[in-house]
């Protein structure tokens, strides 16, 4: 299958060489010293105690330069996406299908979903519908990575943890290219089983990340950390508490309790979100889509989210900071 990773970077780098390494024809954007490292020694990956490396990836930072491919994976931070829309109808041919993988709530949440909210524009990913006004939802098959994996260098991925990337159409039904979606992604060594409610699988790994990510970026600790101090503990659930009430309102079920969603997540260990990755390498914060939009839709469902505000604000700022002085945090352990 030909494939294009749009966004070569933990997560999609992490699935390209994965894909190639099983024998499909792979593409991937990139760019700076990644995209040089990619080109001059092809993609490697370290998992498991072992390396893989995948050299025959198709790399370039110029979408238009590829022709139509068979699946498209928009691997992209939400607010990177619009830099590149104009760019994508490139990658399109008349089957084509877009699998978009960003973290928090997309800009098609209320595409394709019935009701009172039906096909409404998240503001806050998507600034006067601009994503909402030039994909089109028929193209799109939604998929939510879980896995952890960092860019420990130019060109290398580190795989941490996780190998689950289900997927579901917008509408949830089952269809023949979901399916062909989830078998290529199986076949390429992952979970991915299709889902008939996409948007309740959002909201079991938002619960997460709109949680862990801020407090991770504000405290510079890893997940362990969080979930082992007690105040940071309480901290993280009452944020779920409200974003659980946000989540309900708009139809969505939560299958896991609370308490087993902080346990898998300090099961993972010391793993630095990737927001904290972002902080050290002073790259704006991918705040929107995991908290902003969540307070966003807090007002339109009409529930009090005082503690979601608080960090909402402080990581806001703090990610104005980075921007505004050019500055990045790194930390360091003995």
């Amino acid at each position: 299958m030909k494939v294009c990773v749009v966004g070569a970077g933990a997560i999609g780098g992490y699935m390209a060489v994965r894909m190639a390494r099983a024998g499909h024809d792979v593409s991937v954007i990139a760019r700076g010293p990644h995209l040089t490292a990619i080109r001059a020694n092809g993609m490697k990956l370290i998992e498991d105690g072992g390396e893989s490396v995948a050299d025959n990836l198709t790399a370039t930072d110029r979408i238009r330069d590829l022709g139509p491919h068979d699946v498209v994976f928009l691997a992209l931070k939400a607010h990177q996406i619009a830099a590149v829309v104009d760019d994508l109808p490139a990658l399109m041919g008349r089957d084509t299908c877009l699998v978009t993988l960003q973290n928090g709530i997309p800009w098609w949440y209320f595409q394709k979903l019935g009701g009172p909210y039906a096909d409404r524009v998240v503001e806050t990913v998507d600034p006067g519908g601009a994503l909402f006004n030039a994909i089109d939802p028929d193209r799109i098959i939604g998929c939510i990575a879980y896995p952890a994996a960092a860019i420990a260098e130019p060109g290398v991925i580190e795989h941490i943890e996780g190998t689950r990337f289900p997927v579901g159409e917008l509408d949830g039904s089952e269809t023949a290219r979901v399916r062909r979606v989830s078998e290529l992604l199986t076949q390429s060594g992952f979970k991915a089983r299709v889902l008939t409610d996409i948007r309740s699988e959002i909201w079991l790994k938002l619960w997460g990340n709109l949680t862990f990510n801020p407090i991770s970026a504000l405290t510079h600790s890893t997940l362990v950390d969080i979930c082992r101090f007690p105040l940071t503990r309480s901290l993280a659930a009452a944020m779920m508490t409200e974003a659980q009430a946000i989540g309900e309102r708009l139809g969505a079920g939560f299958r896991v309790s609370m308490e087993r969603r902080i346990v898998g997540a300090e099961s993972v260990g010391r793993h630095k979100t990737s927001m904290l990755q972002d902080v050290e390498v002073g790259k704006p914060l991918e705040i929107d889509g995991m908290l902003g939009a969540v307070v966003e839709l807090a007002e339109v469902t009409g529930v009090e989210v005082p503690t979601l505000r608080a960090l909402y604000a402080c990581v806001s700022l703090l990610s104005k900071t980075i921007v505004d002085e050019g500055i990045r945090i790194k930390g360091t352990r003995k």
